[in-house]
This record gives structure tokens, C-alpha cells and sequence, in this order.
């Protein structure tokens, strides 16, 4: 398991990595020119990976908590709050991703076509509604959440090797599962939708433009590259996060500490916050164009 648990390690330190340099990257084009949308959305997106990955488990701000003893129970409570907070934020982000690409993209005859200057108006509104929902929605788990005691004294489901989490009564684990199911639902719905319009509008883009170029010229279009990657971040998004509230739901139902389903939702989770800033990095011009001016000059 050692083994196993340097492997998370590097992923994670490389999922650290490409979340800061491209939270440094948008830092610097929102103080260097006029803001835009897009760059606020993906700033504050690349933020939110960075502090899932340094809060999930027995991690980094775990082990800086622990230097500022503060109490396993504060710690243990902290660690989980920010990390459910951030994984609520980053399925809201990634949706108001997609959503924004869609009406972004849309034609002057669409519906869509009407919400272009309302969007980039209300962006502000749409991260203080999103921080405040996520920030509250996670606030009840704090009172179920403490340093890990004695499993058989207290019945305690061990969550870390220092963290446990009490069992709710049957309504309340009956309602707060409805709840968190029909918000995931209704995001993911949202994030597929908008992304299947992207897909059609593309791909119907690509055909008008099929009369008008070579076959070589279309191959290489930008309209192709924008639909795979956006293919590949949907689906990722949703394989990895179906994985993770499946292993999070049967932990749950077990009321057990499992080491592997542990082990396995760490991959899921390193695995979707490392892989997501890799795929904008090489989709995104302007940052290949920056890394080959900083290989060049180091070089």
C-alpha cells in the first residue's frame, strides 16, 4: 500500500503544479488586461482543484493543521468542510463552464444569443451565488464529522486514520441523500445538455465549413479540437464523479473505513483534478505559446 500511496502522491503533486500554473496564468491576464469571463471562470476553477487536492484525506493542510495544534477535531472538521465545499464547487464551476461555452458559441438567431451581454454582466453575482450555496449546503456534515476515537464504543465510521463520521438516523441520511443526489442531477443534466448543443453546433459549423476548405484544412479546424476537448472534459467530469459518489455512497452503507475503496476514491479524485488542467494547458494556445517562450528562454 506504500507503494500504492507515493504513486497518489506524485499525481497529486503533479495535480498541484498544473492548477497553479494555470491559476498564475489567469491571475495574470485578469491584471494585465480587462477581465474576461472566461478567465474568471477558469481562475477560480484551477483554485478550487488545488484546495480539493490539498484537503482530501490525511493531506498537506491536514498535516499544516495539525503543525498549529489546533486539535484533531478542528482539524479533522476543517479538512472535511473545505474539501466538500470545493468538491461542490467544482461540478457548480465546470457547469457555468459549459454553460457559458454554450451561449458563448451560440449565433445571433439563437435563444442563447440574447444572454451573451447578461452573462458577462452577471458573472460576479453567478460566483457569490455559487460560493454562498456550496458554503452552507456543506456546513450541516460539520456536526457529524470528529477525531477519530474507538469504533466499537461510539459506532463511529472511520473516514482517514484520524477522522471519523457519525452516523445520521435513517430521515436525515434519507434527506441529505436526496438532496445532494437531485443537486448533482440537476448540475450534471445542465453541464450535459449545454455540452450536447456545443457538440451539434460544432459539428454542424463543421459541415457548412466542409463546402468551403480541403479535407486537410478541416482536419485540422479549431472547431474540431474545441468539440473533442470538450467531449473529453464532459466525460471525464462525469465518469469521475459518478465513481466518487458511488465509493463515497457504499462507504456509507457499510458504515465502515474500507482502505481500498479509500485508495481507489483518491485515484478518482487526483485523477479528475490532475487530468482537468492538463487538458486546457494543450488546448490552450496562448499557454503553449507561453511555455515555449519559457523552454526557450531557460534553454
Amino acid at each position: 500500500m506504500s507503494s500504492l500511496e507515493n504513486v497518489f502522491y506524485i499525481q497529486a503533486g503533479l495535480g498541484v503544479l498544473a492548477n497553479m500554473f494555470l491559476l498564475f496564468f489567469y491571475i495574470s491576464k485578469i491584471l494585465g488586461d480587462r477581465p474576461k469571463p472566461m478567465d474568471l471562470i477558469s481562475c477560480q476553477l484551477a483554485f478550487v482543484h488545488i484546495m480539493m487536492i490539498l484537503s482530501e484525506g490525511d493531506n498537506l493542510l491536514a498535516n499544516i493543521l495539525e503543525s498549529l495544534k489546533l486539535g484533531n477535531d478542528i482539524k479533522c472538521k476543517t479538512t472535511f468542510y473545505i474539501n466538500r465545499v470545493m468538491r461542490g464547487l467544482s461540478i457548480c464551476i465546470t457547469c457555468l463552464l459549459a454553460v457559458f461555452q454554450a451561449v458563448t458559441i451560440s449565433p445571433s438567431t439563437s435563444l442563447l444569443a440574447k444572454f451573451k451581454h447578461k452573462v458577462k454582466t452577471h458573472i460576479i453575482y453567478a460566483f457569490s451565488l455559487l460560493w454562498s450555496f456550496n458554503l452552507t449546503f456543506s456546513s450541516r456534515l460539520i456536526f457529524y464529522v470528529s477525531g477519530f476515537t474507538n469504533v466499537s464504543d461510539t459506532h463511529q465510521m472511520k473516514v482517514t486514520k484520524s477522522c471519523s463520521f457519525f452516523p445520521m438516523n435513517y430521515i436525515l441520511r434519507g434527506l441529505n441523500l436526496i438532496v445532494t443526489v437531485s443537486r448533482d442531477i440537476f448540475i450534471i443534466g445542465v453541464m450535459l445538455t449545454t455540452s450536447t448543443y456545443m457538440v451539434i453546433f460544432l459539428f454542424r459549423h463543421q459541415r457548412q465549413c466542409k463546402h468551403l476548405h480541403s479535407i486537410s484544412h478541416l482536419r485540422a479546424s479549431p472547431e474540431k479540437r474545441a468539440t473533442q476537448t470538450i467531449l473529453l472534459l464532459v466525460i471525464f467530469f462525469v465518469v469521475m464523479y459518478w465513481l466518487d459518489f458511488i465509493i463515497s455512497f457504499t462507504s456509507v452503507l457499510l458504515l465502515m473505513y474500507d482502505p481500498v475503496l479509500l485508495t481507489v476514491q483518491k485515484f478518482v479524485i487526483f485523477a479528475y483534478s490532475t487530468v482537468t488542467p492538463l487538458v486546457q494547458i494543450s488546448s490552450g494556445k496562448k499557454i503553449i505559446s507561453m511555455l515555449k517562450t519559457l523552454y526557450s528562454k531557460c534553454h
